[in-house]
C-alpha cells in the first residue's frame, strides 16, 4: 500500500489529522476491495480548505460553492452501461504505476459533515477517499443504477477498514 498516494498538503489542519495515512488506507482498502494491486496504482490526493475547493469547483464544475470531495480521473473508465461495473484498469508495476487521477478534499465541509453526523472526522474523510477513487476508477451516482454500483462497493470497501455504513 505504500507509495499509492502522493499528497499535496495545502492546509496543515490535514497534517495533524494525518491525511497521508488516511488516504494510504483509504485508496488500499479500495483497491483491494476491487481485485486491484494496489502497489500498480497511483493517485494525488490534495488536503484543502473550503476557499481552494471553491474554486476547483467553480472551475471544473461551474459551482463556485464548497464541497467535501472532487475527482480527475486521468481517463475515461466509466461503464458503456448503466448499472454495469466499470472496466477495471491494468496495473502497473510499482516502479511505474498506473496513474489514476487526482483528488482533492475540504477540510472545513468534511469537519462539519462528520459533525452534523456524529462521526469521526477521519472515519468521514475515509469514505471520502474511497468514493474520490472510485470515481476516479469509472464509477459514478448520476444515475440510480450507477449509484447503488458505486454505493454498494462503498460499503463493503468500508466494512472492511471496520467502519459503518455511512448511508444507512
Amino acid at each position: 500500500m505504500d507509495g499509492i498516494v502522493d499528497i499535496v498538503i495545502e492546509d496543515a489542519r490535514w497534517e495533524a489529522l494525518g491525511l497521508e495515512a488516511l488516504a494510504g488506507r483509504a485508496c488500499g482498502a479500495a483497491l483491494a476491495g476491487l481485485g486491484l494491486e494496489a502497489q500498480g496504482f497511483s493517485v494525488v490526493v490534495m488536503g484543502c480548505d473550503d476557499a481552494r475547493i471553491a474554486v476547483l469547483n467553480a472551475d471544473f464544475r461551474g459551482k463556485p460553492q464548497p464541497t467535501n470531495v472532487l475527482s480527475w480521473p486521468s481517463e475515461e473508465r466509466a461503464a458503456e452501461v448503466f448499472g454495469d461495473l466499470p472496466e477495471p484498469p491494468e496495473a502497473g508495476t510499482a516502479d511505474d504505476p498506473v496513474e489514476l487521477g487526482d483528488i482533492a478534499i475540504a477540510y472545513e465541509t468534511c469537519a462539519r459533515e462528520a459533525a452534523e453526523q456524529g462521526k469521526p472526522v477521519a472515519d468521514h474523510v475515509t469514505h471520502l477517499l474511497v468514493h474520490g477513487l472510485l470515481h476516479c476508477l469509472g464509477y459514478d451516482h448520476v444515475d440510480d443504477e450507477d449509484a447503488a454500483v458505486m454505493e454498494a462497493a462503498e460499503v463493503r470497501i468500508l466494512a472492511s477498514l471496520g467502519l459503518s455504513d455511512p448511508y444507512s
